[in-house]
């Protein structure tokens, strides 16, 4: 049995690539968001990467943060969220650290604003429930 991998660092670079719902959005509005993106011809993967925001002392992760979408071909991930602005603090402080930690990765975050203009703009039906 090998000894636990202590470089933080290390861990910090190599994000887990294993997706934890492969088959199925965890929201509603996620789903929607994943046609905007078809509808407007951009190829995009949901989930595919885990980043450790946090870890114990055998340099094992115990915090994370999965950006919803990662768009290919522009190199940048996308955090969707459709909480009231009064829920978001704890999703802005793993968006914080998430952007503190890795710097080379563009996130771009689309609130429950902008995704609401969006389904207006498109006449899309969404029935907006109360999490994500």
């Amino acid at each position: 049995m090998s000894a636990p991998n202590t470089d933080v660092a290390a861990a910090r670079r190599h994000p887990s690539s294993l997706r934890s719902r492969p088959d199925a959005f965890a929201h509603p509005s996620e789903e929607l968001f994943a046609r905007l993106l078809t509808l407007y011809g951009h190829e995009w993967l949901y989930e595919p990467l885990e980043f450790p925001l946090a870890w114990d002392e055998f340099g094992r992760a115990t915090k994370g943060f999965r950006p919803d979408f990662f768009l290919p071909a522009q190199g940048l991930f996308i955090e969707l969220t459709v909480l009231e602005q009064r829920l978001v603090t704890k999703k802005n402080r793993k968006i914080r650290e998430f952007r503190a930690l890795y710097p080379e990765f563009r996130l771009v975050v689309v609130y429950q604003s902008d995704f609401l203009e969006l389904v207006a703009k498109h006449q899309l039906p969404f029935d907006h429930p109360r999490a994500a």
